[in-house]
């Protein structure tokens, strides 16, 4: 529960950096991590209510899986296309290595904090990313549509076996995730909507080359955009929390 002092004191008399917690470190990592691990016991009913929802929607869609299969095996003309390569590298890592790269050493080279904070997001978003989506991988051993054997082939705790590790898609969730803590750290909606576009191409990109169902991708995107998002909060919530609380005395709020 959060417990709120107010001060009657002048702004310019304070010190707003003392109260900056977020260093960005590794010891900033592990506890954030553990945190995220633990986050499901804390959930409650809305936050149930959203993985409710996320998994009924799977399961709908789930419906077209073979559908839409049969529909992108008519017609292979969009693979190995310009915006085909560019979702497939946006999810394969380049992209997420090249941004984090940039702006880690930026932060680094300028003590630019924004870019500090930036490139380590990306980084934090996508380990959490690609962890949840091999403990799906791993638990589930959903067949790929390749192998044929149908969208409801399953073969649970398929240990590092490819072709039955279809959901969800890493891929498709390391793209969103990297999308969403870009779209979340720039005030521009055009740039916004923008990030979005390579991560969607990822997600197209994974169904038309045969590697996914349209359920996969559907999660992974999911999965990817929630975690990129948590990530993005739970710094906002640490940065310093000084607010002016009234006009008249004035007062500062400080939130700890």
């Amino acid at each position: 529960m959060k417990k709120y002092f107010y001060l009657i004191l002048f702004f310019p008399l304070l010190n707003a950096n003392i109260f900056a917690q977020n260093k960005y470190n590794f010891s900033q990592f592990y506890d954030e991590s553990v945190q995220f691990v633990k986050q499901p016991l804390k959930w409650e009913g809305n936050d149930w209510l959203k993985f409710g929802t996320l998994a009924a929607g799977t399961f709908l869609i789930s419906f077209a899986d073979q559908p839409v299969r049969d529909a992108v095996l008519k017609d292979q003309s969009y693979v190995k296309t310009a915006p085909e390569l560019v979702g497939r590298y946006w999810g394969q890592g380049y992209a997420t290595g090249l941004f984090a790269a940039g702006f880690g050493l930026h932060g680094l080279i300028t003590n630019d904090q924004l870019s500090k904070k930036i490139g380590f997001e990306i980084i934090q978003a996508t380990i959490y990313s690609v962890g949840l989506t091999e403990i799906f991988k791993t638990v589930l051993g959903r067949a790929r549509p390749y192998t044929n054997e149908g969208s409801s082939s399953f073969h649970p705790l398929a240990i590092l076996k490819y072709d039955h590790n279809s959901f969800s898609s890493g891929e498709t969730a390391t793209a969103f995730s990297l999308s969403t803590v870009l779209a979340n750290n720039t005030k521009s909606a055009l740039l916004k909507v923008i990030c979005y576009i390579p991560a969607i191409l990822t997600a197209s990109s994974r169904i038309y080359r045969n590697e996914h169902w349209v359920s996969d991708v559907f999660f992974g995107a999911a999965l990817g955009y929630f975690v990129g998002n948590w990530v993005s909060n739970v710094h906002q919530e640490k940065e310093t929390s000084i607010q002016m609380s009234s006009a008249y005395p004035l007062t500062l709020q400080i939130k700890l």
